[in-house]
């Protein structure tokens, strides 16, 4: 029987697999040309890791060799990572070309010579090359080998009349797999490759991982509800490598009973262990990437609340962000383009990441002899009294607690670090006595709502930070049809603020009950200065 995987590309005769049978046959035709005689295309093949670049081309591999026209070969260029010289780069990857062909390349040093193992004195018939973690290569070996390569595209354009074979050089077509563009966008003198064209690998649709799971179903007998796939796409928004781990959680780590359906309670486990116990590669590389210096303050400007990020590769920070998989773009119509988090999971682990490196330490959070009535009872979670204690806690330990947190150029404190602090002290003050704190993030652009259970109650508190009396008013219907949404007949909304007079506070923390959905909005502020 199949299983579902997340190490390395995915093998068709073991594992649950999309067949991507149209994203396939647009590189094969890349590759091969719309008119094979008159050539194939240069061009790149991009994605954040586990995307499944490498196994898209496999297939195409496995294709192309069934061709007698063409020799194929795919090599991996990993290995050149601590390769810091051009000429070393060129001799390694002359050498693997000359094993894939059964001839010997040496001496190869520069790129004329590496040019000139593509001539057709030296070739037998034409060559389709895929080269694999091509980025893994130091900049300037990347410009080398790709001016190499446009070199000789150049020079067969120039041979437009004659057929493939029977030009000066036979490199066919080129792919170039990473997960970064790495022809010019980082490059400082810009792009020595300005020919290629581009591929992205994009995330699985949700129609494909319902198509592996009902896949799995037919072959166990196991039902997986439908509940679960729903979720699950909307926690990874189908990114490869997620799916495939959390498929073998959910149907063999934590599948204690294949007898019964794989239901959301099955999933919240799994979730919950993915989350808190268990690493995953491609999750630790997205947090690597996130917190290095200067992309972790752009990250953590991404959690803001009061406003949107446009997106554009033209930003190197958001570049870098994209290309690890850590941001995604959001179309809001044909011309608007705004950052979100890759998925609510890496946005979860993010913010989990920054939640507890930041907050190690909270310090006592209120006076173990005070009276909490005000605040939790044995049957009850007093918001807006938990909102003031919380802001009588800030203001005691702002000094010590705030003095090493990440802040802005202006020397602000990022808004982002009120939110994790604030949910820190929610989950310890909880913790203790049953409660449970869950932030969401139903946007993926800053939005953050926290459901707090205790004592048998749900409740729904939504974090903001409180710019103007429009946005005060939007944010009122806003949280008003997320609470219709958690079939809650109230909802809190949380405001940070520097400073609030005693008149404003009493003018804006009145409830508000909003007509189309019927839910009440309990607004209160919290000070920051």
């Amino acid at each position: 029987m199949r299983r579902f995987s997340s190490y390395g590309p995915v093998d068709t005769v073991q594992h649950y697999y999309v067949p991507r049978v149209a994203l396939v046959e647009r590189a094969y035709s890349q590759l091969l040309g719309h008119n094979p005689q008159r050539g194939g295309h240069y061009f790149t093949v991009w994605a954040p890791r586990q995307a499944g670049k490498t196994w898209v081309m496999q297939q195409i591999l496995h294709k192309l060799q069934k061709d007698p026209r063409f020799d194929v070969l795919k090599i991996n260029l990993e290995i050149l990572k601590d390769r810091n010289s051009p000429a070393d780069i060129f001799a390694i990857i002359a050498r693997q070309i000359g094993e894939g062909l059964g001839k010997t390349f040496t001496g190869i040093d520069n790129q004329d010579k590496f040019q000139e193992i593509f001539k057709k004195d030296v070739l037998q018939k034409p060559l389709i090359l895929i080269l694999d973690e091509f980025d893994a290569m130091i900049e300037e070996g990347i410009t080398a080998v790709v001016s190499a390569f446009r070199n000789i595209y150049i020079k067969r354009l120039d041979e437009v009349q004659l057929p493939t074979e029977q030009k000066s050089y036979l490199l066919h077509s080129v792919a170039l797999i990473g997960v970064r563009s790495v022809l010019g966008i980082e490059n400082e003198t810009g792009s020595p490759f300005n020919v290629q064209r581009s591929l992205k690998i994009p995330n699985l649709t949700y129609e494909e991982v319902d198509e592996m799971f009902k896949w799995y179903e037919k072959d166990s007998g196991q039902k997986v509800e439908d509940d679960v796939i729903g979720q699950l796409f909307y926690e990874t928004r189908g990114q490869p490598g997620l799916i495939g781990w959390f498929g073998e959680l959910l149907t063999e780590t934590y599948n204690k009973d294949n007898t019964k359906p794989i239901t959301k309670r099955s999933f919240e486990i799994a979730y919950s262990a993915a989350l808190n116990v268990l690493p995953n590669n491609n999750i630790l590389n997205i947090i690597s990437k996130a917190k290095k210096e200067p992309y972790n303050d752009t990250v953590l400007e991404l959690f803001k609340t009061d406003q949107k990020i446009p997106f554009t590769y033209r930003n190197p920070r958001l570049n870098f962000l994209y290309m690890n998989g850590v941001i995604d773009k959001e179309e809001v119509n044909e011309s608007e383009y705004y950052v979100r988090f890759a998925s609510p999971f890496v946005q979860r682990c993010l913010f989990d990441y920054f939640s507890i490196t930041i907050f190690q330490q909270m310090g006592r959070l209120f006076d173990p002899f005070d009276n909490l009535d005000d605040t939790i009872t044995e049957t009850e979670l007093k918001i807006r009294g938990l909102g003031k204690r919380y802001e009588t806690y800030l203001a005691k330990n702002r000094d010590w607690l705030l003095e090493d947190a990440p802040r802005r150029k202006d020397l602000r404190i990022y808004e982002a670090v009120f939110h994790f602090n604030f949910y820190s002290y929610l989950n310890e003050f909880l913790k203790p006595r049953g409660g449970r704190v869950i932030p969401e993030f139903p946007t993926g652009n800053g939005k953050i709502d926290l459901l707090v259970t205790y004592a048998g109650l749900r409740y729904g508190i939504e974090l903001k930070s409180y710019s103007s009396e429009w946005e005060y008013n939007e944010a009122l219907k806003q949280a008003a049809r997320y609470g219709k949404q958690l079939k809650l007949a109230e909802i809190f909304l949380l405001f940070f603020v520097e400073t609030i007079d005693a008149g404003s506070r009493k003018k804006y923390e009145t409830d508000y009950k909003d007509k189309e959905t019927g839910v009440t909005v309990k607004p209160f502020f919290v000070t920051t200065l």
